[in-house]
């Protein structure tokens, strides 16, 4: 398979001897139109990939934060057919990378691989799907590969080392590593256990572990980063940019916010 956009970024940061940051947001809050802004501006902040959260109004592995962002999403009116033209007028601007974080229903419901299809022609990377299971995963997994995008895999706290070995097969581009148990949302500090799952999975794959989940000051960021290859954030951005004014002067407080984060990564 071709090299994706997140494949180069990390072979990058690896000859730069970087760490990588990624940054999450759900698309379309609070609309299509900012989302685009606010991507340009997570670039401009030194952000290297952007994970995009395809609005779900039933997103289980997310917690108040991120739940209430898919909610805002899809009251702004944003469907499927939007997002799409959202991350094509980003790639007009932007070669950054983006991945989608996605729940398989919105995917199904409009036909899996034209949905897949669809994403790449717009000029998405690659794909995060939450919830799909290990064992029927494989057709699904074609399609991004036909498609030429990356299979993220997730690992978590509670799984069993012979079923992290199959996952890591199974991965590309790099591997989510869940820091803790539960859902999305900041937390007062990182998991005691992160550090060792990421040696679990190292000791499994050549691929770069992102370490997320939990993680929202630039204190944690750099912890995490000395964890891992790259240390992901979404609920702490999320927040920044819905509390701060939808103007220019409270988008550059919100991107200050991330700023400082991704600098305490890159200091690793």
């Amino acid at each position: 398979m071709k090299k994706t956009r997140v494949d180069r970024r990390f072979t990058e940061l690896q000859k730069q001897g970087k760490k990588g940051f990624i940054a999450y947001l759900s698309a379309g809050d609070p609309n299509l139109e900012d989302t685009v802004d606010i991507c340009l501006r997570l670039e401009d902040a030194g952000v290297d990939v952007i994970e995009l959260g395809l609005p779900f109004s039933d997103p289980l592995a997310d917690g108040r934060v991120n739940q209430e962002a898919a909610t805002r999403a899809l009251e702004s009116g944003s469907t499927f057919e939007g997002v799409m033209e959202c991350i094509s007028n980003i790639r007009k601007r932007s070669e950054i990378p983006m991945i989608f974080y996605a729940y398989m229903n919105p995917l199904l419901a409009r036909g899996f691989d034209q949905s897949i299809a669809a994403a790449a022609q717009a000029g998405i990377d690659g794909f995060l799907l939450l919830d799909l299971p290990l064992e029927e995963a494989k057709p699904y997994r074609s399609a991004l590969t036909e498609n030429g995008l990356n299979a993220i895999q997730l690992v978590t706290p509670t799984t069993p080392d012979e079923r992290i070995k199959k996952i890591v097969k199974q991965a590309n581009g790099f591997i989510y590593c869940v820091s803790r148990e539960g859902v999305t949302g900041v937390q007062a500090k990182l998991a005691e256990g992160a550090g060792g799952l990421v040696e679990k999975i190292k000791a499994k794959s050549k691929l770069p572990v992102a370490l997320g989940f939990g993680i929202g000051t630039p204190k944690q960021a750099r912890g995490a980063a000395e964890l891992s290859d790259a240390v992901v954030v979404g609920s702490a951005i999320v927040n920044a940019y819905h509390n701060n004014p939808h103007t220019a002067e409270g988008r550059a407080a919100a991107t200050a916010v991330v700023k400082e984060m991704v600098d305490a990564v890159k200091e690793v």
